[in-house]
């Protein structure tokens, strides 16, 4: 067992490569899926919740308020390609491509090329709300200033006898 693994920490991984998080704020491999927000590129106030499950590529984008986006209609929309290319950039893309089973991918564009190559079975939605309830509570953290204070929310460690006593 390595030192990280005995400790109450999480080991953190630095991005592949420095990104922009403008056009996509959050970026995660988590559920089987690639996942994140991708901002729209009309409206400041609008984003969209997508996703690429692993292994079948089944795919969804829909909005903030969960209206269908409506470039992803049989085939990737636009926010998919941004997500994919900020996920080689935050994870590196033998890593997308492994975490997806995509076959001898080498970048962002060969990774959304063996996808599209197999045609996507019907989208999957439901992981929507999850990932953007998710980004929101990253996004709070954001708000809180510095501080060495415990967070409640972030004591989910069960109190040992010592503690209780």
């Amino acid at each position: 067992m390595s030192a990280w693994e005995g400790s109450s920490t999480a080991r953190v991984v630095p991005p592949a490569r420095p990104r922009k998080l403008a056009k996509v704020p959050f970026v995660e491999l988590a559920d089987g899926r690639l996942q994140g927000v991708v901002s729209s590129g009309s409206d400041i106030e609008r984003v969209y919740v997508s996703s690429v499950a692993a292994g079948d590529f089944a795919f969804a984008c829909s909005t903030n308020n969960n209206r269908p986006c409506g470039g992803a209609r049989g085939s990737f929309c636009n926010h998919i390609g941004a997500l994919i290319t900020e996920a080689v950039l935050q994870y590196g893309a033998e890593r997308v491509a492994r975490y997806l089973r995509v076959e001898a991918a080498d970048d962002a564009a060969a990774i959304a090329g063996a996808m599209r190559a197999t045609l996507p079975p019907t989208a999957d939605r439901a992981a929507a709300a999850q990932v953007f309830s998710r980004f929101l509570r990253h996004l709070a953290y954001l708000e809180l200033a510095p501080t060495t204070a415990p967070l409640p929310e972030m004591q989910w460690f069960p109190p040992t006898r010592a503690a209780v006593a």
